[in-house]
């Protein structure tokens, strides 16, 4: 039995949303999360001390963290989403998903509950364009890279893409005026036309 606890309009279960689906694999999603609760009871605790998600369950095998999961589902035997074999093309890919995670979701951070979360007559609107100057410039970079290569790590569609394409379909869907990214734009229209992917981009942001 597979099961990935989290709620369905996280940025990080959508990662691993996307990954299950693109190998075909079944599970059963449970909300935890926000407004679903869970995650500070003891025995979610059990499973991920973090209290956060998403976690994957298979039987006795626990895995947290959404970039980890997609790390596992990239290993597992004849995946579709199978990791470099050459050492150096490998690591892009982690350089991509550390990216993801410690600049491109950060920087919209700000925005993204500010615009989605909290009450217009409530928002911190300096907080808003700090935010959008840092994704802006998060933007430039990925559009930059993106002029010379089909996909994030290279020429064939893998998990750098899922964990950026996560956060890059957050930022082009904030209610918030944009530069345009012609790069960033193509891959994405790209990449959310796959049938795992309209799982995820199909869901409301909240």
């Amino acid at each position: 039995m597979r099961r990935l606890w989290g709620r369905a309009n996280s940025v990080n279960v959508q990662k691993a949303i996307w990954g299950l689906e693109e190998l075909g694999l079944p599970y059963e999603r449970i909300d935890a999360g926000g407004a679903h609760g869970v995650v500070g009871e003891e025995s979610y605790r059990a499973l991920n001390p973090n209290g956060l998600v998403p976690t994957l369950q298979e039987d006795d095998f626990v895995l947290w963290e959404s970039n980890a999961i997609l790390r596992y589902l990239a290993r597992l035997p004849g995946s579709s989403l199978a990791l470099p074999d050459e050492p150096r093309s490998c690591a892009r890919v982690d350089q991509w998903l550390d990216w993801q995670t410690t600049t491109f979701t950060p920087a919209m951070r700000d925005c993204f509950w500010q615009l989605i979360r909290v009450a217009e007559d409530q928002r911190d609107r300096p907080a808003i364009e700090a935010s959008r100057a840092r994704s802006e410039a998060a933007a430039a970079l990925l559009d930059s890279h993106l002029a010379g290569t089909a996909f994030v790590a290279g020429d064939t569609f893998g998990i750098a893409d899922i964990a950026v394409g996560c956060a890059a379909h957050r930022w082009l869907h904030l209610p918030i005026p944009r530069k345009e990214r012609p790069n960033l734009a193509r891959w994405y229209r790209t990449i959310a036309q796959r049938r795992a992917a309209v799982v995820v981009v199909s869901e409301p942001m909240s």
